[in-house]
C-alpha cells in the first residue's frame, strides 16, 4: 500500500474534524478524495502530509509511519495544497531551483528542464511567476510538487478556478503523472473524478461513507430511478400510490419516478399500467449520475 489510514481522529479543540476513518491507496492508483465543504478532505491530506498532526490513528506512507517518520515521508510525498503558496516575485526557474536544493536533489538544472517540459512550461520558464495566468501557476505549483520524484502525489483542488481549457490540460497532465505515481486528489467537480480516477473514497462530516469505483458506486446505489411515458392519462396521486415509490417528478412528456427500497420499479409500473388498462410507450431505468450519487451519499 502506497498510503494507508487508519482509525484516524483529527480534533480542533472539542470539534471532530475527522472521525475514526479508515481507508488505503494502493500503488499506481488515481483516488478521488470527495466531500462537501467542511467535511474533513483537507484536513486528511494535511495529516497525510505531515502538515499537521493526528489527535490519534495511523498514517503510513510507503510502509513509513507519517507520526514517526516525518522528514522521511515528507521525501516521499509531493503536495499541491488547495491554496497554492507560491513566491510570487521569484522567477519559475528560480523557484524551481529553490525547491529543488531544499530536496537537494543531484543534478538540477537537468531536473528543472525536464520537470518544466513534464508540466508544460516552456514558454512560461523565464517569466514571474506574479505574471502567469491561473492556469500556469497551477502547473507551477504541481511542477513543485513532483520535482523531487515522489512516490505519493497529493492534490488538493488542483484545478479549482481555471477556464475549460485549462481543466483540460490539468487533467491530462495529472493523469498522465498518475501512470508513474500513487495519486490522491480532492475536488468539486464530478466529471474530474470520471475522467480521471480509478476509485473515489467520499467523506461527509468527517466520516466515510462511500469507498468503491465511480461505476461501482453509480450501480450499487439502492434508489432506482426510472421513466416513463404512458398511452393515457394518469395523475401523480395514482402514481404515489404505487407500492415502492418515493419520488415523483412530472416531465414534459413522462414521468420521473424514484424508488424509496430495493425494488424493481419497471415491474410494479407495468403491472400498475395492465390493471389500469393502458399502455406504456416508454418503460426505462435512468442511470444514477456521480452527482446524484454523491448527493444522496452527503445530504
Amino acid at each position: 500500500m502506497s498510503v494507508e489510514v487508519k482509525n484516524l481522529f483529527k480534533y480542533y479543540g472539542n470539534q471532530a474534524a475527522v472521525k475514526n476513518i479508515s481507508f488505503n491507496v494502493n500503488r499506481g492508483e488515481i483516488v478521488g478524495f470527495l466531500g462537501p465543504n467542511g467535511a474533513g478532505k483537507s484536513t486528511t491530506m494535511k495529516v497525510i502530509t505531515g502538515y499537521i498532526s493526528a489527535s490519534s490513528g495511523e498514517v503510513k506512507v510507503c510502509g513509513k509511519s507519517v507520526s514517526m517518520d516525518s522528514l522521511e515521508t515528507r521525501k516521499i510525498i509531493g503536495y499541491l495544497p488547495e491554496n497554492n503558496p507560491l513566491y510570487l516575485d521569484m522567477y519559475v526557474k528560480e523557484y524551481l531551483r529553490f525547491v529543488a536544493n531544499i530536496y537537494k536533489i543531484d543534478n538540477v538544472k537537468a531536473r528543472i528542464t525536464d520537470i518544466i517540459k513534464k508540466v508544460g512550461l516552456e514558454l512560461e520558464q523565464n517569466k514571474k511567476i506574479g505574471a502567469l495566468s491561473k492556469g500556469y501557476r497551477q502547473r507551477v505549483g504541481l511542477a513543485q510538487a513532483i520535482i523531487h520524484d515522489p512516490k505519493v502525489l497529493i492534490l488538493d483542488e488542483p484545478t479549482s478556478g481555471l477556464d475549460p481549457n485549462q481543466l483540460v490540460e490539468i487533467r491530462q497532465l495529472i493523469k498522465s503523472i498518475g501512470k508513474e505515481k500513487t495519486v490522491m486528489l480532492s475536488t468539486h467537480i464530478m466529471q474530474e473524478v470520471e475522467a480521471i480516477c480509478d476509485r473515489i473514497v467520499i467523506i461527509n462530516k468527517g466520516e466515510i461513507v462511500a469507498n468503491d469505483k465511480a461505476k461501482d458506486l453509480q450501480k450499487n446505489q439502492m434508489v432506482q430511478t426510472v421513466y416513463v411515458e404512458f398511452d393515457g392519462l394518469v395523475s401523480k396521486k395514482e402514481l404515489k400510490e404505487i407500492k415502492g415509490v418515493a419520488k415523483i417528478e412530472q416531465l414534459e412528456k413522462g414521468w420521473l419516478m424514484e424508488s424509496k427500497e430495493n425494488i424493481d420499479l419497471r415491474k410494479v409500473i407495468a403491472k400498475f399500467a395492465q390493471q389500469k388498462n393502458i399502455l406504456t410507450l416508454t418503460l426505462r431505468n435512468e442511470d444514477n449520475t456521480l452527482e446524484e450519487v454523491f448527493k444522496k451519499l452527503t445530504n
